[in-house]
């Protein structure tokens, strides 16, 4: 079940996933919302009774700006999306994701989120130094680690993945990667069975630095 906010935009791809033979169906979700969300899972919850994989993707920039001129409002809103989002989708999906016997969340990080990168001068990343973006993707990874710890009694992996600087509208399709690239590293996490690992952060099924 493919989730999207932009349900005109859903749809479209739906038309093209079916098309393709795939069984496909839209789920239209703001996971900033509390009834959003829960509803959502309840219909996830009438139709299958189970959820076997979670990828948490949504994300927002706020502005690009020197840390010491962000709003403090602007950082905020940031991290409504980018940070509680992902916690408040997780917790309503978990009794689905349990109730599958074997689950993979999949937190959609960045390259900024690294701080052993950022710190590193001689990485790519050293130079972009948006605060707001940068740490809103960094909390979501210690957010991974507490599911990971909480869920590996109930057969649950959950993993971050940087998927690259990809081509997309976030970013006004600048980025070198294509989405098929960036998708392989998240489809990988997302199809890990009970031997495969969790608590981690990857790009191209590498570790990262947190």
């Amino acid at each position: 079940m493919a989730r999207c906010r932009d349900e005109e935009r859903g749809l479209a791809a739906v038309e093209t996933l079916t098309a393709e033979g795939l069984d496909v169906r839209l789920l239209a979700i703001d996971v900033t919302r509390d009834d959003s969300v829960q509803a959502a899972a309840a219909r996830v919850q009438g139709e299958d009774g189970k959820l076997d994989g979670l990828i948490n993707n949504a994300g927002i920039s706020g502005k690009f700006t020197k840390p010491s001129q962000q709003p403090v409002s602007d950082v905020r809103s940031v991290y409504e999306t980018n940070v509680f989002s992902p916690v408040r989708v997780t917790q309503a999906f978990l009794p689905l994701l349990k109730a599958a016997g074997h689950a993979d969340i999949v937190m959609v990080s960045s390259g900024l989120a690294s701080l052993g990168w950022l710190c590193d001068p001689t990485n790519q990343f050293y130079g972009v130094n948006f605060m707001g973006y940068n740490s809103s993707k960094t909390a979501p990874n210690a957010v991974t680690v507490a599911f990971a710890k909480e869920l590996a009694v109930d057969g649950i992996k959950v993993n971050a993945a940087d998927p690259g600087y990809t081509a997309t509208d976030f970013n006004g399709h600048s980025g070198y990667r294509t989405v098929e690239q960036a998708a392989a590293g998240l489809v990988w996490l997302a199809s890990q069975d009970s031997s495969g690992p969790t608590g981690r952060f990857y790009f191209e099924r590498v570790l990262v630095p947190w």
